[in-house]
């Protein structure tokens, strides 16, 4: 089956999996334990990727539900914080990003995203201009796995589900992907990618995910975020 276009998540696909250090400075920003710290973090991770909450309004609600007193500069601290941990880029996939525009092929961002990392990728990572569509959550108000997302994707990139690959590491995103007729394939590493494309038939007229040539290749500069101010 012709792929014309690759449909990227970008969290845990484009990006590492969340910064350590970041991670353990929210853990002692809040004083809390990871399990209490997990289940506050991500009770209203989906209004926040929808665009419902900004990243003040959403360490607020974190704060008083787990209660935690905060000022306003803690909670400046956290949502840095936050944006430091999401933004540690996986430099192997952004090179077969790279090599996938140099081939021809469209390519597309569909995320689940709030606010102030969008924000702040849109300031710092110019290689987001390569992409042909980018759909975030926060602007559209709609969040995978609602199936609209996946459709108006598909729209705006000028594809046909049938002739699109999507990746993205939760199952749940992959299966609705697939009901929609995305060639959906869960990210694991890009090892797996390579090994399920091939699998699937899908390998056919794309590079090759993690070939020492697209490695070597003029992928996107990356650096790890500096702590900044932003705004709420």
């Amino acid at each position: 089956m012709a792929i014309d276009a690759v449909i990227f998540d970008y969290g845990k696909v484009l990006s590492n999996s969340e910064d350590s250090v970041a991670e353990q400075k929210l853990l002692a920003l809040t004083g809390l334990d990871r399990p209490t710290f997990d289940r506050h973090y991500w009770r209203h991770r989906h209004d926040y990727d929808m665009g419902t909450l900004n990243g003040r309004t959403y360490w607020e609600q974190v704060a008083r539900e787990a209660g935690i007193a905060v000022t306003p500069e803690l909670v400046d601290e956290l949502i840095e914080t936050d944006v430091i941990m999401w933004t540690s880029l996986n430099e192997e996939m952004l090179a077969w990003v790279v090599a996938l525009q140099e081939a021809g092929i469209k390519t597309a961002i569909l995320s689940n995203m709030g606010w102030e990392v969008l924000g702040y990728m849109r300031q710092e990572f110019g290689w987001l201009a390569h992409f042909q569509h980018h759909t975030w959550s926060c602007e559209l108000g709609i969040c995978k796995p609602d199936p609209a997302i996946y459709i108006h994707t598909c729209e705006k990139l000028g594809v046909a589900p049938e002739s699109a690959l999507f990746l993205d590491d939760k199952p749940e995103n992959i299966a609705a992907a697939a009901r929609v007729g995305l060639n959906a394939v869960l990210f694991e590493s890009i090892e797996q990618l390579r090994r399920d494309l091939e699998a699937r038939g899908l390998q056919t007229g794309l590079p090759v995910p993690g070939a020492p040539s697209e490695i070597q290749a003029d992928a996107p500069e990356t650096h790890t975020p500096a702590p900044h101010t932003l705004d709420a």
